[in-house]
């Protein structure tokens, strides 16, 4: 099924939280907007699962200098209470620089009338350096 309005402006709803959040440097608030039983998969890492671990994966990311994340949707497909979005992200650290850009796929399940991050991975598009 195509995307919808409806789907996409409440995905679009949640991505501007997350950046919102994600500037305040609030991980907790970022936590809140996945699944309880939500889960990460980031690069060089096993899965992380739940509000704890994904609080904890944000504020370190957080910790480590990235200040400002932009998600741009490049696709919504609604499954009736199942969405998968797929976008890009662009990373940037407190003086403004460009820390990284990439892709990512996101699961979503509506819960109580609220659409949640499900599953959650993604990937740079950034080549490695030579060695």
């Amino acid at each position: 099924m195509p995307t919808t309005t409806s789907i996409g402006a409440e995905i679009r709803r949640a991505n501007d939280i997350f950046e919102a959040s994600f500037e305040r440097g609030d991980a907790a608030a970022i936590a809140a907007l996945y699944t309880p039983d939500g889960s990460l998969l980031p690069t060089g890492m096993e899965p992380i699962q739940g509000a704890a671990g994904i609080q904890s994966f944000w504020q370190g990311a957080i910790d480590m200098g990235i200040k400002r994340v932009k998600l741009k949707s490049r696709e919504v497909e609604e499954l009736q209470d199942t969405a998968i979005e797929l976008g890009t992200y662009t990373l940037f650290g407190s003086d403004g620089q460009q820390m990284d850009q990439g892709k990512y796929l996101v699961v979503w399940k509506e819960q109580d009338g609220k659409w949640r991050l499900h599953q959650d991975i993604w990937n740079t598009s950034i080549a490695a350096a030579a060695q």
